[in-house]
């Protein structure tokens, strides 16, 4: 409380006078002194500020619900002919479902295999059975270039072998005719030494 009483002690009333002053003057000259919007007239052509005026956030043309997967028209909204897809669709699925029931078959996955083969059973069969030996033969065939393959192999892995042990004797022999040679060499050089020491 002292402090309080201390603060409001120190407050000096020419200061408070003077900021209070310079924040009308401020607020005078800021609101009356410039001309503003407020003082300027009517202009003749202005629109009135109540008139309708352009909002382009509801200008959108937003499509109805229609169905289809988003609840809305499946067909692009740009296309002019809309009806004439729809129609051209419907008369597309009532074909397939005409033809699944004409054709006896299990699924639409399987008329369009059988469509896409374009060929009657018997065929389809004698084609498999073609297929198949066609496949025996080459797996046959794969098989013995293979075994031809691996005898060439085994007999060129033979060869190189033969060829290796034949240059590694004869490598062998030269280096013990070299070291016989030297040795007699070092012994006959021992010998000169020793002949010329006892001289």
């Amino acid at each position: 409380m002292k402090k309080a009483m201390n603060w409001l002690k120190n407050i000096r009333p020419l200061k408070v006078l003077t900021v209070f002053l310079a924040g009308i003057f401020l607020f005078l000259t800021q609101a009356c002194g410039a001309p503003g919007i407020a003082t300027q007239p009517p202009q003749p052509d202005a629109q009135s500020p109540y008139s309708k005026r352009y909002d382009p956030t509801k200008d959108y043309p937003l499509s109805s619900p229609a169905g289809g997967i988003n609840n809305f028209s499946d067909v692009d909204p740009r296309a002019k002919d809309e009806k004439a897809a729809n129609d051209r669709g419907d008369a597309m699925a009532k074909n397939a479902q005409r033809n699944v029931d004409q054709k006896g078959v299990n699924s639409p996955g399987e008329y369009g295999q059988n469509f896409k083969q374009g060929t009657p059973l018997g065929e389809r069969v004698k084609n498999l059975g073609e297929d198949i030996g066609s496949s025996a033969e080459e797996v046959r065939k794969g098989v013995v270039k293979g075994t031809q393959r691996g005898i060439e192999n085994i007999k060129g892995n033979t060869q190189n072998a033969a060829d290796d042990v034949t240059k590694n004797v004869q490598r062998g022999a030269e280096d013990a005719g070299k070291n016989v040679q030297r040795g007699a060499e070092d012994a006959g050089n021992a010998v000169k030494r020793t002949v010329k020491d006892v001289d």
